[in-house]
């Protein structure tokens, strides 16, 4: 049996506070609890095959979505799983935030510690794709837009390990290219 599984009983996790269980129970809903757990478990097993000297990063973003419910989005090396358990996988994913404004979609995208020579940018109406893969180095992330947006029309900038790019909304859906996008 794993030693990470444990008893997926009903917990009552913020009775230590002395705040009403119901209400965080009816907020953090128990597929978030789950979800928490899983990536604790997750981090241990990372830890217990970490390869000496080399940095595990690994969190999450908790937000709220608009439907007043929380949204957990994980960043960091993923876990690769092996016939002789798990290990960390040298790529990660960045930390990321994307906004939908009224004219258009801006997203910023933390990925220190490289150059923007070295940044990889693809655009599609519906998708971004961001890769570093240098020696030091290694990011992915395939981001799901929110709406349709006009890929010839996305600006970038890198500054102090932060990624920025705007992309303009696209008022009518119709398919189009991805589009090599330069980073100034």
């Amino acid at each position: 049996m794993d030693p990470f599984k444990r008893d997926r009983r009903k917990r009552r996790p913020f009775r230590f506070l002395g705040i009403d269980d119901d209400f965080f129970e009816s907020f953090f809903d128990e597929k978030l609890l789950e979800d928490l757990e899983r990536m604790a478990e997750e981090i241990f097993r990372m830890l217990s095959n970490a390869e000496p000297g080399k940095p595990i990063v690994r969190g999450f973003k908790l937000t709220i979505d608009e439907n007043g419910r929380p949204r957990l989005e994980e960043f960091g090396n993923k876990a690769i799983e092996t016939p002789e358990g798990s290990m960390v996988a040298e790529e990660r994913e960045p930390l990321t935030d994307v906004i939908e404004g009224k004219d258009d979609v801006a997203i910023t995208v933390e990925i220190p510690g490289v150059e923007k020579e070295d940044i990889d940018l693809e655009v599609t109406e519906d998708t971004v794709e961001i890769k570093v893969n240098n020696p030091k180095r290694k990011y992915h992330k395939l981001i799901e837009l929110p709406c349709k947006v006009k890929p010839k029309t996305a600006k970038a900038t890198y500054r102090n390990g932060v990624l920025d790019i705007v992309i303009k909304r696209k008022e009518r859906k119709k398919e189009g290219e991805a589009y090599h996008v330069s980073i100034k």
